[in-house]
């Protein structure tokens, strides 16, 4: 196969990539077919929003459960915003990034009370809502609206900068990137090539391997021309994340109960629910001593969790405890605990403390 040495923008072939996503389009839960368009459906801008909030550094398999989840209980932003926070983060527990959740609240509330429950159709009235960024904002434009915007997630990173051999590391090739999408996005279609281009990153234009032989623009594609498909989109090597330490102490009560305290509103995990625990640190490593009060604490096993800039480390202290909840805390019933706003790190303290509790 030999590809073309066309220019960077000749080198996309709209059409060629949109008939292929008529044909290959994925199937997902928030997603319109190309089909379902053609016969007049209109997509519920809704639908896309709450969608690609979630897939904001998150995986499409990851996301599915929680966005039916999530559109089962709240079908409209409407009955989004009727419901609480803690509602909501309940229910986003696990899905990571929680200041998403948050943001998807106070979005809701915007939308609903303020703008009658109509998403605004624009970019720029898009990016003015709570947890709208330039991303999020142009991929509600392009799929629900039609908008002519441009958008750019790590799968359209990827296919762009090996259709136009763009060699500037990332993040600085962005601007390059935005470039070469600019004049090739589809007028009449732009939310089909949004999505096709995410598609092709999904499915074939993948970060190992990719299926050059299956791919619509195999014959333009630079990359391919020089051989080296791989080594696009070029990145700078990332530096080893730092570690901090800490401790999670598990108070279980006789009858099963686990204690529990909110985090703080603000700052990492803010809002969710969280074991009792010390403060995590790079330079010290907390044990039993920081306990919240005294008990015998027994050591039930060490836990890791890696966040965005640092990996954590966790101590598990378990122990038995029968007295009233102190204050700003609360017990939750075995049968409760699954439901409360728990984020993975917690649910892995929990787990090797009492193995079993959070289990379906």
């Amino acid at each position: 196969m030999t590809a073309k040495l066309l220019s960077r923008t000749d080198a996309f072939e709209a059409e060629r990539l949109l008939a292929w996503y008529d044909r290959h389009a994925r199937v997902l839960p928030w997603r319109l077919a190309p089909a379902d368009l053609r016969r007049g459906q209109q997509p519920d801008p809704y639908r896309v929003w709450l969608s690609e909030v979630m897939l904001q550094q998150t995986t499409v398999e990851a996301v599915k459960k929680y966005f039916l989840a999530f559109t089962a209980k709240w079908p409209t932003v409407t009955a989004m915003a009727a419901a609480s926070e803690d509602d909501i983060l309940r229910a986003w527990a696990g899905l990571g990034y929680y200041s998403r959740a948050r943001n998807l609240k106070k979005c809701a509330d915007v939308v609903a009370k303020d703008l009658g429950g109509r998403f605004p159709q624009t970019e720029d009235g898009l990016r003015a809502l709570p947890g709208v960024g330039a991303y999020t904002a142009a991929a509600i434009a392009a799929i629900a609206f039609n908008r002519p915007a441009v958008v750019i997630d790590g799968n359209i990173e990827r296919v762009t900068t090996r259709v136009a051999a763009i060699d500037t590391p990332l993040p600085q090739a962005k601007s390059q990137i935005r470039a070469a999408l600019t004049p090739v996005v589809s007028a009449d279609r732009p939310g089909d090539f949004a999505q096709a281009m995410m598609d092709l990153g999904a499915t074939i234009c993948t970060p190992r391997r990719p299926a050059c032989i299956l791919c619509p623009l195999n014959e333009t594609c630079r990359a391919l021309f020089l051989g080296e498909p791989e080594r696009f989109p070029v990145k700078k090597t990332k530096a080893d994340k730092p570690t901090r330490q800490g401790a999670a102490f598990v108070a279980v009560r006789a009858d099963g109960a686990i204690l529990l305290r909110k985090r703080p509103d603000k700052g990492l995990l803010g809002g969710m629910a969280e074991v009792p625990g010390s403060t995590w640190s790079a330079d010290v490593k907390p044990g039993a001593d920081d306990a919240p009060f005294p008990s015998d604490w027994m050591p039930s096993g060490v836990i890791t969790h890696i966040f965005t800039h640092f990996s954590l480390t966790l101590s598990v202290y378990r122990t038995r405890f029968n007295g009233a909840a102190p204050p700003g805390m609360w017990w939750s019933v075995p049968a409760a605990v699954s439901g409360e706003a728990l984020p993975t790190v917690m649910k892995k303290a929990i787990e090797a403390a009492c193995p079993g509790l959070l289990s379906p």
